[in-house]
């Protein structure tokens, strides 16, 4: 069998096998990536696996630089990139694609047992505060809430109930109102 077959014959596997789970996504006929773990779970990462021309003769690229692995520091994807790596040798030759996918998903917790979460946001944040200390005073200034008296708090709490919410109908009076006033210019 040509490489070209063998990758279509595993493209209608993958595609069988993965249909509707939510994990899997088919970026390009040669190109998936797979989640690895649920969405809100901290240890939770995303493998990307490319074939090349000659694959599965040859093995097919795999990474981890999507945006969704942000928070998994250097050395653990390194980590995880080389044990994939090894499994890539010894499935060399065969259609290997469900089978690393299949290894990570087996092995997540060993493969992240080193994982300590960072958010990259924190550093961003930091960079946005202090390129914009400049505008900051001026902004202050226009962001000052409108400070209520006693009475008018009570007035306010006294309307809404204990979420803040209008009651239901507080307003039907004034409905009341129109109905009976055009009631009484028809009449």
């Amino acid at each position: 069998m040509s490489a070209n077959e063998d990758q279509e014959m595993e493209l209608e596997a993958l595609r069988s096998i993965y249909e509707g789970d939510d994990s899997f996504r088919e970026l390009s006929p040669v190109s998936f990536q797979y989640r690895i773990g649920e969405n809100g779970d901290p240890k939770a990462f995303l493998i990307e696996i490319s074939w090349t021309e000659t694959y599965p003769q040859t093995p097919p690229i795999i990474s981890m630089n999507a945006f969704f692995n942000n928070t998994i520091s250097s050395a653990v994807k390194q980590s995880i990139l080389a044990k994939l790596q090894e499994a890539v040798e010894v499935n060399l030759g065969t259609a290997m694609t469900y089978t690393l996918f299949e290894y990570a998903k087996d092995n997540k917790e060993q493969f992240m047992e080193n994982h300590r979460p960072f958010h990259s946001t924190t550093s961003i944040s930091n960079m946005i505060s202090v390129e914009t200390p400049s505008t900051a005073p001026s902004s202050k200034k226009k962001d000052k809430k409108e400070q209520l008296s006693k009475a008018q708090k009570r007035k306010l709490a006294d309307k809404t109930d204990h979420k803040g919410e209008l009651p239901r109908g507080w307003n039907w009076v004034d409905v009341v109102k129109v109905f009976k006033q055009n009631w009484l210019e028809r009449g």
